[in-house]
């Protein structure tokens, strides 16, 4: 199982707190609706956007050699001010003073749920073997974009942290709906034609050691995405008449 205690997040910046309740030695498994719905009162709290769930296969826990296998996704919208601000070291400064604030309330949230008798650890947001993203793939909530962004209906620019618990009757998604992203991408293409770093190659394929999203903060793609500059409904419904003029030409 993945050590879920750290003292740093990013940049080597300390967090100021921890858990406070200890993990119960005989961990429930079944969780009520009205728990849940507590449990997403107070993330809505503190702004974060709302709760998926993933249930990891076993050929997924096989290959990072896992032994959970329930994941909460807690997400968040990173804020506008900060986006559109011109990539600078300061930039990521405040980009990452975000991520740790929004961090801090997740130890509330794994202490709600060990209150409440279930095992709860937070999974190290920065985890060198471990991809966050795949994880929240298997909540069938979210796709990666083109630009080869994590979006959820939720928005663009989503933030995630995520708690693995004891629970076996999360509300998982069997079906992901969003699957035709990935066609509207290969439609559109802005994001390759606009990324001031040219970090794709002749085929699309996004180059990731070219971004400086990371290191100077640059999210151009991000600005001119579709998806963030229209919203996922809107995009969708977009993609279903482009798809049904299509069909009748």
């Amino acid at each position: 199982m993945i050590n879920a205690t750290f003292e740093r997040f990013r940049y080597h910046k300390p967090l100021p707190n921890f858990y406070k309740i200890e993990n119960p030695s005989n961990p429930k498994t079944e969780v009520s609706e009205d728990l849940i719905n507590k449990l997403t009162d107070l993330v809505l709290k503190y702004n974060f956007t709302g709760i998926s769930y993933s249930k990891l296969s076993e050929n997924f826990k096989a290959e990072f050699d896992l032994d959970m296998d329930n994941v909460i996704i807690f997400k968040f919208l990173m804020g506008e001010n900060l986006i559109n601000m011109d990539p600078s070291k300061e930039k990521c400064k405040l980009m990452d003073d975000e991520f740790q604030e929004y961090g801090v309330h997740v130890y509330e949230f794994a202490d709600f749920l060990r209150e409440n008798g279930f095992q709860a650890d937070l999974i190290h947001p920065l985890h060198d073997n471990l991809s966050l993203r795949a994880i929240a793939l298997q909540s069938n909530e979210c796709v990666i974009t083109g630009s080869n962004m994590c979006l959820f209906k939720d928005g663009l620019h989503n933030g995630f942290f995520m708690i693995h618990t004891s629970i076996e009757n999360l509300p998982f998604k069997k079906e992901n709906d969003m699957l035709w992203v990935s066609d509207f991408c290969s439609t559109c293409g802005i994001c390759m034609d606009r990324c001031p770093e040219n970090a794709f190659d002749e085929n699309g394929k996004f180059l990731r050691k070219l971004c400086t999203a990371h290191r100077k903060g640059c999210n151009e793609c991000l600005l001119r995405c579709p998806f963030y500059k229209r919203s996922y409904d809107k995009v969708k419904k977009r993609y279903e008449r482009m798809k049904a003029r299509q069909k009748n030409e």
